[in-house]
């Protein structure tokens, strides 16, 4: 009861005109009461003088009379409020950093609890007591504590932003929905809200159905990237293998031949060591009977029985016998060298299985007019380049190049992986590789990665270079008439193949691509016809 009489007398000593407490109330002849002020400055911008609340108009100024009775109540309403909003200041929250504060607190500002939208103010617990309770303000539009209300009210007419233009995609006023935005597609702010949650949520499912499907994507490239780790395992397990049990099986045969060479030195010599040392009793035994003949003083006997002795001497010549160790120089040599062909075969074997990966990525890859030298000469295909003696008349577009034979692909790769494969069959220099699309066209730049270029190529029939920093000089085994190059975006790699020989010719690993790339050709210059055959981009 004592809560419902607070209440009560706290609506009736408000003025229904600032819906304040009254401050100096005064009483009128028509029996209402209003702060002094209010009241005042009512009649003051009316023409006529009339009750705000019983519409009673007055002829004359009316005389207004200080009402002692409300200023006393007010007096000890004011006292007891305020008594109150200590009380309850110290159980209501303070206002935090990031919180929004009470607009009307005074000193200490409280958390507030809700913004209007007609005031454009916050309130906290005891302020916002006349919303609740006062019949006018109840239909004031109250929401969770906000701040920056000012930012709610149409800048330009300084009324509340209630409306949204959904052609402009921004929120209106009244009078902007019939002034600026006339013809506009304009609905009510809680419409607006709607559609454009329904459109968000909308986005918001389908970019999370995208990530999802992204999900899957990654996880289906992690499963394949597991087979293909599991396969190439397998493969290296097999090769090593194969390439241990080699290892194992010629240093097994190796210490085979050098034991059985080793053994059959010492059977030799066992051999001869037995018969020398035969020959030697044999000798020892005629030693002992010559020197019992030389103790006897029958010199005839003595004689005759010498003479029988030298009859049968020992009959081999041992000065002619060689005695030299068993050689066993080359034994090893030829040992590795059976062991450097077998990994020559299982090499090959391994790069006619990757050829025949890097294959699967095979694309088809025409020449580009728009770059070709003035020299060149393209087939009407785009599948053959040849370099030609006479300079045609070409526009200098940007794309050409000015100096060196050079043209490029018509197709360019900024991400995957790409394969193609040239002939090069008959030349006696060319360059290919790909390049990034930023190269300088109209200067003679070296060909290196730094400068945007991944190459290889031939000079002088035989000399093979890939251009790294530095170059490195190539050791092939045999000319390559097919040449294949394969490319892997994201790994950053570049691999040349000897297509025909199944052979690995080099490779650039590690490389950064962040532009698109271009297959790259020059079939060098004609070189008085010895350089006429031309670069030809094989099909699959």
């Amino acid at each position: 009861m004592a809560e419902a009489s607070c209440r009560l007398s706290e609506v009736q000593f408000l003025c229904p005109i600032c819906l304040d407490v009254f401050t100096d109330p005064v009483t009128t002849s028509c029996g209402h009461n209003f702060c002094k002020n209010c009241i005042t400055e009512n009649w003051n911008v009316n023409d006529q003088y009339m009750c705000p609340m019983c519409k009673n108009v007055f002829n004359t100024k009316p005389k207004l009379h200080v009402n002692t009775f409300i200023s006393e109540m007010v007096a000890q309403f004011r006292q007891s409020a305020q008594q109150k909003a200590s009380s309850s200041s110290s159980e209501q929250q303070v206002s935090k950093p990031g919180e929004v504060p009470c607009d009307v607190c005074t000193g200490t500002k409280l958390k507030a609890l809700k913004s209007c939208l007609v005031c454009l103010v916050s309130y906290c617990e005891t302020h916002l007591e006349p919303h609740l309770t006062a019949s006018r303000l109840k239909r004031h539009q109250l929401i969770d504590p906000v701040e920056n209300l000012e930012g709610r009210m149409c800048t330009k007419h300084n009324k509340p932003l209630e409306l949204f233009c959904k052609t402009d995609q921004t929120c209106v006023c009244m009078l902007c929905s019939v002034l600026d935005h006339k013809m506009h597609d304009v609905v009510p702010l809680k419409e607006g809200h709607e559609e454009m949650k329904a459109e968000l949520e909308a986005e918001i499912q389908q970019m999370i159905q995208e990530r999802r499907l992204k999900i899957q994507e990654i996880k289906h490239s992690v499963d394949l990237s597991e087979e293909d780790a599991d396969r190439e395992i397998a493969e290296g397990v097999q090769v090593f293998t194969s390439l241990k049990e080699s290892v194992e099986r010629g240093l097994k045969e190796l210490i085979n031949t050098i034991t059985e060479k080793q053994n059959t030195q010492e059977l030799w010599a066992e051999d001869l060591i037995q018969e020398l040392e035969q020959e030697i009793s044999d000798l020892t035994k005629r030693s002992s009977e010559v020197e019992q003949l030389s103790c006897s003083e029958d010199h005839l006997h003595l004689l005759q029985s010498i003479q029988s002795m030298k009859v049968a001497p020992p009959t081999n010549d041992w000065t002619e016998v060689s005695t030299c160790p068993s050689s066993y120089e080359g034994t090893v040599v030829r040992a590795v060298a059976q062991l450097e062909e077998t990994l020559s075969k299982e090499m090959k074997k391994l790069v006619k299985a990757e050829l025949k990966r890097v294959q699967q990525y095979a694309v088809d890859v025409t020449l580009d007019p728009d770059t070709a030298h003035p020299k060149l000469i393209l087939s009407d295909d785009g599948k053959q380049v040849n370099s030609g003696d006479v300079m045609k008349n070409l526009p200098n577009n940007p794309e050409r190049f000015s100096l060196n034979p050079c043209v490029l692909g018509k197709q360019s790769f900024s991400s995957g992986s790409f394969y193609f494969e040239v002939q090069v069959k008959g030349k006696t220099e060319w360059d290919l590789g790909v390049a990034r699309e930023s190269i300088n066209r109209k200067e003679d730049i070296p060909l290196s990665p730094e400068d945007g270029y991944w190459t290889i190529w031939l000079r002088k029939r035989i000399k093979y270079k890939a251009l790294a920093d530095p170059p490195v000089l190539l050791s092939l085994k045999s000319r390559p008439k097919k040449v294949g190059v394969f490319v892997d975006y994201e790994e950053g790699l570049v691999s040349f193949y000897d297509v025909d020989a199944a052979a690995f010719i080099y490779s650039f690993t590690g490389c950064s691509f962040t532009e698109k790339l271009f297959p790259y050709f020059n079939p060098g210059l004609n070189d008085g016809g010895k350089n006429s055959a031309p670069l030809i981009i094989t099909h699959f």
